[in-house]
């Protein structure tokens, strides 16, 4: 497992417990530490929160397969365990990428439920610090359930550490009761957590965007429209002038990231960028890749002249010739991943929220609240951070109906943030995954123009994806139930 650059090698966030109960809901990891031994001081505290960030610092390089993989973003490269069937929407329950991200979320959550359940037993805390930790437990685990509730629906609502008996008999939730979690979650983080905070920790800036986040996922265009007002309005966060400086590694601590998971180059580091590097490398960022995805046709001829989104996002054409007459290949890679690192593994900050998203989701929530000119404004402001002016600038006649709004703003959120999770799930909360995903163009040929298109077959089914069997399996017979159609 990687390490967080904040992560103390001493904590596994221990508890008592067994390999049966870390198997069903993984979310004990194994340890000589008890709560008899830790969770004494405010720096056992401290240290048992920076756990709950490592948790998602594993997990998010892979993100991608779950939630990039099955829309029209990406397609497969060289095969890895699981993705096939991601890519081409033929997904069962014996998917191990599935499993992984089920699996990997509810340790998350387990570490962000030892510390409230500890958080009383240190008396040492230094003014504010109690609360701090408190709300950094409840953001994370509100983060990791939003994830888990986007992807599969209800789920297991784990609120304390189980028993193993308790682990074995613990059915689903609804989503809606997993919603509530999390709305509960962020409500009091807000409430806990500092503004502005600690650089790649939770702040009262990002519990509030990503409750109005939440808010939209429910349709709850009043709710919504209140948090991310307070998110665009009270904590200081601004656009950068520059969609390239995102994504440098000089400039990865700007105003517009509300919040980021932290990297450090080499042993605490990522393999994103490598994982979509061309297999011969990039010259002067890595001497060789894995190619696991590459960016699709689909995706890249959206980009027109002068969207400056495009040179941060995907690569430009590669020509590959072993002979003059050879005609040129097109060869493109995941951009924004790809900064120069001197280990093995790159300190690419990865960014859970930024303040873009938030825009677009405001302008969302405005047009779905009747204010269509101030929905208007809100989508040019990211249009025209784009191309540097108004010249491309969206007009009412564009999102006169609410089906023309719904195409632009998704475009856009495709657009602006291609390869950062928001492509899939985007597609099925807005029901357009069916119509979407019937066919994707992939491959490209410069030499003749023409595309490589495959033919998909979309189920509604695929709203959620399927309940890993590793864990049906595990549980007493029938209580974890799977969703319908797998």
């Amino acid at each position: 497992m990687k390490k967080n650059k904040l992560y103390i090698p001493v904590l596994l966030l221990a508890l008592a417990g067994s390999s049966c109960t870390n198997s069903l809901l993984n979310m004990t990891p194994d340890s000589s530490l008890t709560t008899n031994n830790f969770y004494k001081t405010s720096n056992d505290m401290d240290q048992a929160v920076i756990g709950i960030y490592s948790g998602m610092q594993d997990r998010k390089p892979k993100d991608y397969l779950l939630m990039e993989m099955p829309g029209d973003n990406l397609y497969m490269g060289t095969a890895m365990p699981g993705v096939n069937d991601l890519d081409y929407l033929t997904v069962n329950a014996e998917n191990t990428a599935v499993a992984d991200f089920w699996e990997k979320s509810f340790y998350g959550i387990g570490r962000a439920n030892a510390v409230l359940e500890n958080i009383d037993r240190p008396t040492d805390y230094a003014a504010g610090k109690k609360e701090q930790f408190t709300g950094e437990a409840q953001f994370m685990r509100a983060l990791f359930y939003f994830d888990l509730v986007r992807l599969f629906g209800g789920v297991p609502m784990v609120t304390k550490t189980p028993t193993i008996n308790e682990a074995k008999n613990m059915p689903r939730e609804s989503a809606d009761k997993i919603y509530e979690l999390i709305i509960a979650d962020l409500k009091a983080a807000i409430d806990l957590l500092p503004a502005p905070g600690i650089r790649g920790r939770a702040s009262k800036g990002a519990a509030t965007g990503l409750l109005g986040k939440v808010y939209v996922y429910r349709k709850d265009w009043a709710n919504a429209k209140i948090y991310l007002e307070k998110a665009l309005r009270d904590f200081g966060y601004q656009l950068e002038p520059s969609f390239a400086t995102l994504w440098s590694l000089a400039s990865e601590d700007n105003k517009e990231i509300i919040l980021a998971i932290k990297y450090t180059d080499g042993s605490n580091g990522h393999s994103l960028g490598i994982d979509f590097a061309p297999i011969g490398g990039i010259a002067g960022v890595v001497g060789s890749g894995n190619q696991y995805a590459f960016p699709s046709w689909s995706l890249n001829k959206k980009y027109v002249a002068g969207d400056s989104r495009k040179a941060s996002t995907i690569s430009d054409y590669v020509v590959k010739a072993t002979s003059p007459n050879d005609p040129p290949a097109w060869g493109p890679y995941v951009k924004k991943y790809a900064t120069k690192f001197t280990g093995a593994t790159s300190g690419q900050d990865l960014p859970v929220l930024r303040l873009a998203d938030v825009v677009l989701l405001y302008a969302e929530t405005l047009y779905n609240s009747g204010d269509k000119a101030s929905a208007l404004i809100q989508l040019n402001a990211i249009r025209e951070r784009a191309f540097g002016d108004a010249s491309h600038d969206y007009t009412a006649a564009d999102i006169a109906s609410p089906d023309s709004f719904l195409d632009i703003l998704l475009l856009e959120r495709q657009l602006e943030l291609a390869y950062e999770n928001e492509r899939w799930p985007d597609l099925v909360r807005t029901g357009r995954f069916m119509t979407v995903m019937t066919s994707e163009e992939r491959d490209y040929n410069p030499a003749t123009s023409t595309t490589t298109k495959v033919t998909l077959s979309p189920k509604a089914t695929m709203a959620v994806f399927p309940v890993p069997q590793r864990q049906i399996d595990q549980y007493a017979p029938g209580v974890l139930k799977q969703n319908d159609g797998y």
